[in-house]
């Protein structure tokens, strides 16, 4: 005869707490399914970063089809974060095309703050500030590190997934977005899509307005789906207490200065949308930035 079981509080409190089991010495960490790391050679670059993938449902039950890819920079943060948003999209994901997610963490032994300053910036020219490992920091590796994604990570990927390489999309937010910016003034056909958040077109004096005027002045055509996307709160308020403000860096005239200076260009294979998130500040936007972004770039196939 099966045992009777009682739902609810136990009647001897005391004997529950004895009959607990001791707490594990090691316990076990929490893994998200279905999701892998890989760590790739940056070989000119001489060090290690790690990668985090990400396969659709359908990946092993459909094995004759290809997959876009969604790159994704701060890998360490915006992995999970996208993964369980493109889970939720559009009624538990009925409103997305599948696709892979790769998550670009940081390199190997470096801090979070080294690897991003020296990896998604253009110039050397960075905040003089310190790193929390006690280093300088390091700026203005931007062009070695896309060289890397093109030459040898994305190659990789390619190679060992089904991916359909004419989609390859890019999203990051902050210096990830700084970093999309010049991508996509170096080598806009990398990506198929570029999904910018709270881009820092701030950095080094505005330098990427030169290079965009620089790329206008050697090419008559910037072919690309572009969509940049930041907070409300990300502007100076002056008259407002509210500290979400930013204090001195008015980042939504930057991209509103920076998405006029484009749009004059008139460029035939140019797509460009962007937009400004009510109730959102530099550090809480991403969310919502990658959940238009995914519904922009991705949005379900219909029969």
């Amino acid at each position: 005869q099966a045992p009777i079981v009682v739902a609810g509080p136990a009647a001897n409190p005391a004997a529950a707490t004895a009959a607990a089991p001791p707490p594990a010495a090691n316990p076990a960490p929490f893994v998200l399914k279905d999701t892998e790391v890989r760590t790739i050679r940056a070989k000119a670059l001489q060090r290690d970063y790690e990668i985090y993938v990400a396969l659709p449902p359908s990946y092993h039950s459909s094995p004759r089809r290809r997959f876009p890819v969604l790159f994704v920079s701060d890998g360490d943060y915006s992995f999970p974060l996208v993964r369980s948003i493109a889970q939720r999209v559009g009624n538990r994901a009925q409103g997305l095309e599948e696709f892979i997610l790769v998550g670009l963490s940081y390199a190997i032994g470096d801090t979070r703050q080294y690897s991003r300053r020296r990896d998604y910036t253009p110039t050397p020219n960075g905040e003089k500030t310190r790193d929390e490992s006690g280093r300088p920091p390091l700026f203005g590796e931007a062009e070695g590190y896309r060289r890397f994604l093109a030459e040898e990570l994305m190659p990789f990927v390619a190679a060992t997934y089904r991916t359909d390489t004419t989609r390859s999309i890019y999203a990051g937010h902050s210096y990830g977005g700084l970093f999309g910016v010049h991508i996509l003034l170096t080598e806009p056909k990398m990506f198929s899509h570029y999904i910018l958040g709270s881009p820092s077109l701030w950095f080094d004096q505005k330098v990427m307005f030169a290079r965009e005027k620089a790329y206008a002045d050697a090419n008559k055509d910037l072919k690309a789906n572009v969509l940049m996307a930041i907070a409300s709160y990300e502007t100076i308020n002056k008259a407002s207490n509210d500290p979400r403000f930013s204090r001195n860096l008015d980042m939504i005239a930057d991209m509103q200065d920076f998405e006029k200076a484009l749009r004059s260009r008139e460029y035939p294979g140019l797509s460009l949308t962007s937009e400004i998130i009510p109730g959102e500040d530099h550090l809480t936007v991403f969310p919502a930035v990658i959940t238009r972004g995914l519904l922009w770039a991705l949005p379900a196939k219909r029969d």
